[in-house]
């Protein structure tokens, strides 16, 4: 299977240099960096480094950054890509575990390290749990395997109208009849930074309304594995 691993970047140029060394590493794997509009040099690390990246003209944030590195993956022959975090949370040990987990019953694998949420952020799962009836644990994962059905509806359209890549992703792959697995996993805090989701009270309460709204137009989602 040709494997591409997607990492979007903003902003990431002091944590690539931490993680990059040990992806490249990994045999049989090519590496996308997306780089989204960064101010900090991340395109010129990561190419420093020998990794292939696309530097995005305006920033679309992490899951229009990661639908790019989707796209690039159809585009150039892959049957699967793996997505992870560039600011070294996901571990490059870990991919082996997506890996080894996919099998024909499964479109979608989703690396879950649920105690790393905050008692705020699971109330706030648990919520949108209860709105669409999903049963995943770890709704905001971004360590992900996906098979090539799987990124050729991410791909498209309907895909480009969401702005983060957790809940209404899982609920577009769900409507669509694709299965989700998830696999535990371990996961280190983010090392540098701060999250742009929940990186003020204003940006979360945008979050949460835009991702109710979104729950609510999708109420009664119920296929899940």
């Amino acid at each position: 299977m040709k494997t591409l691993i997607v990492i979007p970047a903003f902003n990431e140029a002091d944590n690539l240099q931490k993680l990059l060394p040990q992806i490249t590493q990994l045999r049989g794997l090519d590496i996308l960096i997306v780089d989204d509009f960064s101010s900090d040099g991340t395109a010129l690390k990561a190419k420093d480094m020998g990794v292939t990246c696309l530097s995005l003209p305006d920033q679309l944030g992490a899951w229009g950054a990661t639908q790019t590195g989707i796209r690039y993956a159809l585009s150039n022959g892959y049957d699967q890509v793996v997505t992870m975090d560039a600011d070294g949370q996901h571990l490059p040990e870990e991919i082996a575990t997506l890996l080894n987990s996919k099998s024909q019953d499964n479109n979608v694998i989703i690396g879950t390290f649920p105690k790393r949420l905050s008692r705020l952020k699971k109330m706030a799962w648990g919520f949108f749990k209860a709105l669409t009836l999903i049963k995943i644990q770890d709704l905001t994962s971004g360590f992900r395997l996906y098979d090539k059905q799987a990124l050729t509806l991410l791909s498209g359209e309907r895909a480009s109208l969401l702005d983060y890549q957790d809940v209404g992703v899982l609920l577009l792959l769900l409507r669509s009849g694709l299965t989700i697995s998830e696999v535990p996993v371990k996961m280190y805090d983010r090392q540098d930074g701060k999250s742009r989701v929940f990186s003020s009270w204003l940006v979360v309460m945008k979050y949460m309304i835009q991702t109710t709204t979104l729950c609510i137009a999708n109420f009664g989602v119920k296929k899940t594995k």
